[in-house]
């Protein structure tokens, strides 16, 4: 891009100055020119309005809402200049001094301290919370207040021309320095392109606001008219406002996170109690020292116990919902370090049941081969009819061990069998009620009784349905197990669906887990010596890990224990369940 293309609407703005300066400078004063002045002011006003509205359009985030508060403002303002430009352009009449419109200059400067408090520069991730609405009520509220206090009473309570002017002007040129000040300030810290809007912007606002001071001073010699050269630094700040506005779009505006000697956050506190202070300061003032007329005084402590209550209804709420926002951010962070964790846990106990899973294989087969032979030798001798009985008993003895042996390493190789078997769409309620019936077949303690409860609709699942049937009946006979120790109880599997999960649950009233958290760790078990390996619920948490799926375990409240299982729907069951619900 050329010099002359990127900057091309300040040089346009500063063609439109030279142009009106040499019209004030040629032409004799009157109506005309004076028509000239009102209108090119309130037209570059609304222009530049119009332009931050259209930069807000085209923008996200923090941006858009500083643009369009800037741009409020700036039509704010224009409302007040279209006034000047309808009495004195059009009708040829003087304004009335005071005049209401004036409360439009003033109060246009309040969107735009509250978009530079937004500060677009920085990054959306550094601002937690964001009280935008309560902020921006809250100055309005607090420079209304000063309005009223300082203004209000020379211009409807007792009426004097020349003490509004003066008090007017003061307050005004407050305002404008509070806006200078805060742009000096955010800029220090932004990024090319913001900088350049917030420096463009302070030098606008900051000729504007001396230039209106050069009006005052000349309107209080009684040498001001509209359409002299006081008003040439006038359409030079609102044609540089303009320029600044349509160039922004072209500006790269980057944002960047806040350096480590930030100190706006202090600052806006140490502002925000300085408000909250002042309230009772000034009212103690009007109460003690103000030698304004009765009514005057009256009406102004009237003023500032209104601004107290609705300054600490505002200044409530925003704490409550601040509050509120830093509970959710707690809940948040409490949530996801709860997840980190189950995460941490679940990748622990995978790396762990893989690793292990290939010793355990490489054991188990090479242990198999001697132990085939030690069995067949050990039958061969017990066929042997010559052995005596002490004999015979060694020999059974040593078979029914080889076998439980062998019974191990079973267990070993499945255990270690971590890839899947063919899959298909799997009928999980169908593998419940089996895994349910094989084990009720098997119960000779009628004292045990399982209920079982699941959604006519259950949708079906992606996987093996021979690993999820062996993985349902581990746990059914775990609990069954549990519940013979206590001599009873019940069992009852349920299973519904959730979102796109099927969630199944095995809830008993045994006598619980002594450790949840340790349960489907490989060789863990509680059972008595030659009755468990440990390996069973190791080898059902890697059915459901192969399954893309999620299991836990924890006490009940009222005792039992209770394993949920959550696995994913299939595919085709997913989308006919959304077409179902349109």
């Amino acid at each position: 891009m050329t010099a002359f293309r990127r900057h091309r609407w300040f040089l346009c703005a500063g063609a439109i100055t030279m142009v009106f300066a040499l019209i004030v400078l040629v032409l004799p004063h009157g109506p005309f020119v004076a028509a000239v002045t009102d209108f090119t002011d309130f037209l570059l006003t609304f222009a530049s309005g119009i332009a931050m509205l259209a930069n807000a359009a085209t923008s996200k985030g923090l941006g858009r809402r500083f643009w369009a508060l800037m741009g409020a403002g700036c039509l704010l303002w224009a409302a007040n200049l279209g006034g000047w430009a309808y009495f004195e352009g059009l009708r040829q009449l003087d304004l009335p001094d005071p005049w209401v419109m004036d409360i439009f200059l003033f109060v246009h400067l309040i969107p735009m301290i509250a978009a530079i408090t937004l500060r677009p520069h920085r990054s959306e991730l550094e601002q937690k919370f964001r009280a935008g609405a309560f902020d921006f009520l809250l100055l309005l509220a607090w420079w209304l207040f000063l309005y009223a206090f300082v203004v209000f009473p020379y211009q409807y309570i007792t009426v004097d021309a020349a003490l509004y002017d003066r008090s007017y002007g003061a307050l005004y040129l407050v305002e404008s320095g509070v806006v200078v000040l805060m742009l000096a300030l955010v800029a220090r810290g932004a990024g090319r392109g913001w900088r350049s809007v917030y420096l463009h912007l302070l030098g606008s606002n900051a000729l504007y606001a001396l230039a209106s001071q050069l009006v005052n001073w000349a309107l209080s010699l009684g040498q001001y008219r509209s359409g002299s050269l006081y008003d040439v630094p006038l359409i030079a700040a609102v044609s540089w406002m303009a320029a600044t506005a349509l160039s922004a779009r072209e500006w790269q505006m980057e944002t960047a996170p806040p350096k480590t000697d930030d100190r706006w956050g202090a600052i806006a506190l140490r502002l925000a109690m300085l408000v909250i202070l002042s309230l009772p300061a000034l009212g103690l003032w009007t109460f003690l020292w103000d030698r304004s007329a009765p009514a005057a005084r009256t009406f102004r402590l009237f003023t500032v116990l209104t601004a107290m209550l609705v300054v600490g209804v505002f200044v409530l709420m925003r704490q409550y919902f601040q509050d509120q926002a830093l509970m959710g951010l707690l809940e948040d962070s409490h949530r996801t370090f709860e997840n980190e964790q189950r995460l941490q846990s679940h990748l622990v106990q995978r790396e762990k049941l893989a690793s292990l899973g290939q010793l355990v294989a490489g054991a188990a087969r090479e242990i198999d081969h001697p132990l085939s032979d030690v069995m067949q030798d050990a039958e061969r001798l017990w066929s042997q009819h010559r052995l005596r009985d002490e004999q015979s008993a060694l020999v059974r003895k040593i078979v029914h061990q080889a076998q439980r042996t062998r019974e191990l390493i079973g267990s070993l190789l499945s255990f270690a069998q971590q890839q899947s078997g063919e899959k298909a769409m799997v009928d999980l309620r169908m593998l419940l009620q089996r895994s349910v019936q094989m084990r009720e077949l098997q119960l000779h303690d009628r004292k045990i009784r399982i209920e079982s409860s699941f959604d006519p609709d259950l949708p079906k699942v992606w996987g093996d349905g021979h690993q999820l049937f062996q993985a349902f009946a581990q746990i059914v006979e775990n609990a069954v197990d549990a519940l013979e120790e206590t001599g009873g109880g019940w069992l009852r599997v349920s299973a519904h669906r959730q979102g796109e999960e099927v969630v199944l649950q095995f809830l008993d009233s045994g006598p619980g887990v002594k450790e949840p958290h340790r349960v489907f760790d490989p060789f863990y078990t509680t059972k008595p010596i030659g009755k468990g390996t440990g390996l069973g619920l190791s080898a059902v948490y890697g059915v459901v890990q192969e399954h893309g799926g999620h299991i836990t375990c924890h006490n009940n409240p009222e005792g039992g224990a209770a394993f949920n299982l959550r696995l994913p729907i299939g595919e085709a069951d997913s989308h006919a369940f959304a077409a179902a619900h349109v």
